[in-house]
């Protein structure tokens, strides 16, 4: 039985000695740790006045950053405009694999990969209710 208490003793002391971490690994942790803090992020309130303001609106995403686009200046102008912007803007979006939705009549919403919209799911007019937002 003896034997047995000291086996013992030793593999709990392999463990604790494996579980400590040496000082150079957490310098190692500390500083890798600092070059993968992600840069933040921001919540932008955009209007769209011109078609040429989709190139802004896709270096905010590319950056990380969320936006609300207000659409009605551009509408105001020109809604084939609006049709053409909205469908380069979910096209777009879904090739970097954001999420884009409509917040009311005038406005629209556009995130990055990293975030996604959660949509209420409701019944549609055939009594189904829709699997995909």
């Amino acid at each position: 039985m003896p034997k047995l208490g000291k086996t013992i003793g030793k593999m709990i002391n392999r463990i604790k000695s494996a579980e400590k971490p040496e000082a150079t690994d957490i310098a190692d942790k500390a500083s890798s740790s600092s070059l993968t803090t992600p840069a933040k992020i921001y919540l932008k309130a955009l209007p769209l006045r011109k078609p040429e303001d989709v190139d802004v609106v896709k270096r905010e995403i590319n950056a990380g950053n969320i936006l609300i686009l207000r659409i009605s200046p551009l509408a105001k102008k020109s809604i084939d405009d609006v049709k053409h912007v909205v469908n380069e803007l979910c096209e777009f979006t879904e090739s970097v694999g954001g999420d884009i939705a409509r917040l009311g009549e005038e406005r629209v919403v556009v995130t990055p990969s990293s975030v996604r919209i959660w949509r209420e799911k409701t019944a549609t007019p055939g009594g189904e209710t829709p699997t995909a937002a």
